[in-house]
């Protein structure tokens, strides 16, 4: 299987259209329509299904999109990694993030060392801590930032500073917006969404057994679109604090939760994990810059797992 041929499968999905894919990649239709054939032969299977003007993907199909995605992504991040060896002025370093108003401090790093390595390139791949370390683990990412307690037996991690504050976040005219703190049974009732992983890592540490009490209606893994379906009135979003625009013309407020709940954020990479020249001097700048924050905020204290 080649990759060429792989990358000719993506824009085929992508246009929906052979003709179209073929005047993208500046080939032929009949050679394009021939490779596909020889693809589905390799694989024993029909990937599309072929319309008068149109092309559309089959349940195999489907499957390999997926899989020729990754496999394409891993190629160019190997490929990048090998052209970057010799290049000391920058490279590409990909992140895999959770939504945070802490990622402020990692956003500061970057900027500091883009000024010494103006040929930086950072991709950023926002989503939850199962998406992120699943990147992690496939080679996708260089390193991770997450919201819940690394595994020491498999990463090594900085912590970044301060803690994220959770909350309610509803329309401005619900009646739990006169309230200057939201305790667990004022939630009695009030339709809720969040995301997966804080049902089962953040919000038992909030209200204990009564969680399962929580009339949660659905779940999110950005804020973004959560946020949406509050101002639409579908429910109210339990999150960090300092993500949503809560002005008076945004119809949102945010309420703390009390007992105050707090979500810490830590950066980590793979045991053993090889490098490349500009993400392995990102670490060290990384390690320096949280090192010294904690001296200042912790008197001294340095929890680096590396």
């Amino acid at each position: 299987m080649e990759l060429r041929v792989l990358r000719y499968f993506i824009e085929v999905a992508r246009e929906g259209s052979i003709t179209g894919a073929a005047r993208t990649l500046h080939i032929s239709q009949p050679t394009l329509s021939k490779q596909l054939k020889g693809l589905e032969a390799e694989l024993g299977c029909k990937l599309f299904v072929r319309g008068n003007y149109n092309v559309h993907l089959t349940e195999e199909g489907i499957l390999l999109r997926k899989r020729a995605e990754d496999i394409l992504d891993m190629a160019d991040k190997t490929i990048g990694e090998f052209q970057s060896l010799n290049d000391l002025t920058g490279g590409d370093v990909r992140i895999g993030c959770a939504e945070s108003w802490l990622m402020r401090h990692l956003a500061g790093v970057l900027k500091q060392f883009r000024l010494q390595y103006p040929g930086l390139r950072f991709h950023i791949t926002s989503g939850d801590t199962r998406v992120v370390v699943n990147d992690l683990e496939q080679g996708l990412s260089d390193f991770a930032v997450i919201v819940e307690p690394p595994d020491l037996s498999r990463y090594n991690y900085l912590s970044l500073p301060g803690g994220d504050t959770w909350g309610l976040l509803m329309r401005a005219d619900n009646p739990l917006a006169q309230k200057p703190s939201i305790r667990p049974e004022d939630l009695q009732g009030v339709p809720l969404i969040t995301s997966p992983q804080s049902i089962h890592a953040d919000l038992p540490r909030w209200c204990g057994e009564t969680v399962d009490q929580l009339d949660i209606i659905g779940t999110i893994n950005l804020f973004y679109n959560g946020s949406v379906f509050v101002r639409e009135g579908l429910g109210c979003l339990l999150v960090f604090d300092r993500l949503a625009d809560v002005s008076r013309s945004s119809g949102l407020c945010f309420r703390p939760l009390s007992p105050r709940l707090e979500t810490k954020m830590y950066i980590i990479w793979k045991k053993y994990q090889i490098f490349t020249p500009i993400a392995e001097r990102l670490i060290d700048l990384l390690k320096q810059h949280f090192s010294e924050n904690r001296k200042t905020h912790e008197g001294g204290a340095n929890d680096s797992g590396s």
